[in-house]
């Protein structure tokens, strides 16, 4: 096991944005504390060659304007609520309108763009970056002084291990998950509709076209979201026609708050499988649909379905859905999920 340091650029108010590097087992994860980002992921194919299976930037340049939120910690809420409001314990909180008249990933300015600080440590399984943010009472809207805390770890197992922590001075809704877009072929080598894909799910969230729950949680059984036994994503094609890929929450079958099974993804000309496990209610499942050429590493362009994402987190706009599990983290209650990626190849 091994972790590595250097600068990976430095901002115009002159402070120091590091990229840490982490090797354990078969894998080699990079890290920056800009947006607390997982920049690149090296992983084996069944022939042992090395690949980074991460979209993202060869420089900080690209990370300062990353629309689509490649490879970031999303914070405080991840994901939309509508009309960028929420009401709690009768006061009425405004946010920023990001996405029409929606807030996503709490607003133009969310825990993305914020230069973390980050430490990284070694224990007998792996070894680790651990990241802090301070976000204070009104940041983005949202009430409380909050402190979060990320944790990304590489086990000698091939496993990314992701902690989240929080904890605040008053109730505030809190969301926080990653926003890594793999492809398993590699980044940069085509599209990721030929990936196979499970999900431990049986409904998802019914949104209507902007995105926005409706308050439903529709059985997956016999519809273009079941995806219990693992299929290719674009095996219906007339879906993809109609909505141009995925874009939704699905409810994680189990216990929230239990780490379980959530996910399982197969690429079959590298051999690479990924195993996705979390404490969430549930998952976004993201086919990079909105991806326009993006200009990402090694002279690669992202376009549409160039990367998936798998987010493990809260539903969307839970602050105004009564009957979705509860967002809010209580002071006398700390905010701690967790989430498990492990890689293997066959």
């Amino acid at each position: 096991m091994k972790i590595d340091k250097k600068t990976f650029g430095v901002l115009s108010n002159g402070k120091k944005v590091k990229l840490w590097t982490l090797s354990a087992g078969d894998l080699k994860l990079s890290l920056t504390n800009f947006g607390a980002a997982w920049t690149s992921l090296f992983v084996p194919s069944r022939e042992g060659v090395k690949d980074d299976v991460l979209l993202g930037y060869s420089n900080l340049e690209g990370f300062l304007h990353n629309e689509p939120y490649i490879g970031v910690t999303v914070g405080r809420f991840a994901n939309r609520i509508k009309d960028a409001a929420f009401s709690l314990n009768g006061k009425t909180y405004p946010l920023q309108a990001n996405d029409g008249k929606n807030s996503l990933h709490s607003g133009p300015r969310g825990f993305d763009k914020l230069l973390w600080n980050s430490e990284a440590y070694e224990e007998s399984n792996g070894v680790y970056v651990r990241f802090e943010v301070e976000s204070p009472d009104g940041d983005c809207g949202f009430p409380g002084n909050l402190k979060a805390v990320v944790s990304y770890g590489l086990t000698e197992s091939n496993e990314i291990i992701c902690d989240y922590y929080a904890k605040t001075d008053k109730a505030s809704p809190v969301n926080l998950t990653n926003h890594a877009y793999f492809n398993l072929a590699g980044e940069g080598k085509g599209s990721i509709l030929s990936h196979n894909v499970l999900l431990y799910s049986s409904s998802y969230v019914h949104v209507n076209r902007n995105g926005i729950p409706t308050g439903r949680l529709l059985p997956v059984d016999g519809t273009d979201f079941d995806f219990k036994t693992r299929r290719k994503i674009c095996s219906n094609v007339s879906f993809f026609k109609s909505f141009k890929g995925y874009d939704h929450c699905f409810t994680i079958d189990g216990e929230p708050g239990k780490l379980r099974p959530c996910a399982e993804v197969y690429e079959p000309d590298s051999g690479r499988s990924l195993k996705v496990f979390t404490t969430q209610p549930g998952v976004q499942f993201y086919t990079g649909n909105h991806l326009k050429r993006v200009e990402g590493k090694q002279g690669s362009v992202y376009v549409k379905y160039s990367g998936l994402c798998l987010e493990t987190q809260h539903y969307p706009d839970s602050p105004n859905q009564n009957s979705f599990p509860s967002c809010i983290t209580e002071p006398e209650k700390d905010y701690h999920e967790k989430a498990v990626f492990a890689f293997s190849c066959n």
